[in-house]
């Protein structure tokens, strides 16, 4: 089972390697002072090609308190965040990955700390100096109107705002516009969110709603994410909702929010996330987090549905596919995220997969009819559609049909070949093994060579390395 958490200097090395980064240097000896610590930059990049500024290297994000206001009216935000940290290295500065707004202060252990802005790093340099293995606390005050990020697909995320609240999905790249930390997917943490904002409005986070307090006008939200979490996962998603709150019969709480315009459109798919969870939980393993739900917002400039944490987000009324597959995420995507974004097909591809399971097992087209459509493996061998490698889209391509339909049929090819038994203990094998963590392509072709006891690199070759329509495999 890999780390949980693994960025530092030994993955800033490897990755930054695949980029063309330079990692930070390990503390040495300093000169004419043997055994004493040569301090040194923490890396400014986890090293990831498709994102090469972001995330970073020299520490290990444990904890995000995050405290905000935000007033819908002006778009005004007002936040402190505290980052809770061990250095892995001997570090006099450090990176945060932040596009929000304009930092009023900024400490290191109580004391304050010099630090400078460029794109979208927040470099610190910490007085006195952080050694390896030393845990440290970054408090870090800002205000302003957080940005739109849009990615190079062309879509938009970060803070969104909508005509009562704001709509916030932060993959891959849209969690620095409204918090300072560390973000790519290998640095997972907890979070707490404490949101205040004008009466009527609700505040949406991810976890467990553990409070609720109103005075002078304004309420306070505080939400808790216990279980470990990438950064781009996070959602503190707020409007005017019409909130209902149950269990599955699982046990599992499930916490909705819809905006009443949508509650007709959406009724049928939020009624069925208790069935959801109860058939991905018998074929997946149980469901790895203390809490479930769905945000359903009217935001129409978005056009599309996010996996966070807990609590998938639509910025339409979903239908029930749609729920399926962000639901299927919180298994793959969130329990277990990619190692880098190459790896993309590993969550939307498996997400994808369980849609067709989920459609079949409520009397639809069977996994095999859908994976023949001509939707998938029925377009012609001359489609656009397989000029595209599926373990590696690129940043343009990473959200396109490819990791999304290709990574599906990937999956039941995989099941045709190795077997039902095999192939649905692999899955179940898959999330457990590495839960909470990150998981890379080579990785689940090693598991699934293992399982199986076949020699599979014929197999993955086609579908996951080659372009072209596999022929034969």
């Amino acid at each position: 089972m890999r780390s949980r958490r693994i960025i530092g200097t030994a993955l800033a090395t490897v990755l930054g390697a695949l980029a063309g980064v330079p990692a930070a240097a390990p503390a040495l000896a300093a000169p004419g002072n043997p055994g004493e610590p040569r301090y040194t930059a923490g890396a400014p990049s986890a090293g990831d090609p498709y994102f090469p500024d972001q995330g970073n290297g020299g520490y290990d994000v444990r904890h995000y308190d995050i405290a905000l206001s935000y007033d819908p009216a002006t778009r005004y935000m007002d936040a402190t965040t505290t980052i809770t940290a061990a250095a892995t290295q001997d570090m006099d500065a450090f990176d945060l990955d932040f596009r929000g707004p304009d930092v009023t202060s900024l400490t290191v252990n109580g004391h304050k700390a010099s630090f400078t802005r460029a794109g979208q790093e927040l470099v610190v340099s910490p007085r006195p100096k952080l050694k390896a293995g030393q845990t440290f606390t970054v408090v870090a005050s800002y205000a302003g109107t957080p940005p739109v990020i849009t990615d190079p697909d062309g879509s938009i995320e970060g803070w969104v705002p909508t005509d009562d609240g704001a709509f916030v999905p932060g993959e891959p790249q849209g969690a620095p516009a409204w918090f300072p930390g560390d973000d790519h997917p290998t640095d997972k943490a907890t979070f707490t969110f404490h949101v205040t904002v004008p009466d009527g409005v609700t505040a949406v986070g991810n976890g467990r709603l553990v409070s609720k307090t109103t005075a002078g006008g304004r309420t306070t939200f505080v939400w808790d994410q216990a279980e470990p979490m990438a950064t781009y996962l996070a959602t503190v998603t707020l409007g005017t909702f019409t909130v209902a709150e149950s269990v599955t019969p699982g046990g599992v709480p499930v916490y909705t929010a819809v905006d009443p315009r949508l509650a007709t459109q959406s009724a049928a798919a939020v009624a069925r996330i208790p069935d959801i969870l109860e058939y991905f939980s018998s074929i997946f393993g149980p469901y790895p987090f203390g809490s479930a739900g769905a945000i359903v917002d009217r935001a129409p400039d978005v056009g599309y549905a996010l996996e966070s944490q807990t609590k998938p987000i639509f910025s339409s009324a979903p239908s029930v596919g749609t729920m399926a597959h962000e639901l299927a995420h919180q298994w793959y995507g969130d329990a277990v995220s990619p190692a880098r974004w190459s790896d993309i097909w590993l969550n939307e591809g498996f997400a994808t997969y369980a849609t067709w399971l989920w459609t079949e097992h409520t009397g639809g087209a069977t996994a095999q009819q859908t994976f023949a459509s001509s939707s998938n493996y029925g377009r012609a061998a001359t489609s656009s559609f397989w000029q595209v490698v599926t373990a590696d889209p690129g940043p343009e391509d990473m959200f396109g049909n490819v990791p999304y339909n290709r990574g599906a049929m990937t999956l039941h090819a995989l099941r045709g070949k190795i077997g039902d038994a095999v192939f649905f203990k692999l899955i179940k094998d898959w999330v457990a093994g590495h839960r909470y963590g990150n998981a890379s392509t080579a990785e689940f072709v090693d598991a699934a060579q293992k399982a199986s006891g076949m020699d599979l690199t014929a197999f993955f070759d086609v579908w996951l390395y080659q372009k072209g329509k596999p022929a034969s495999w």
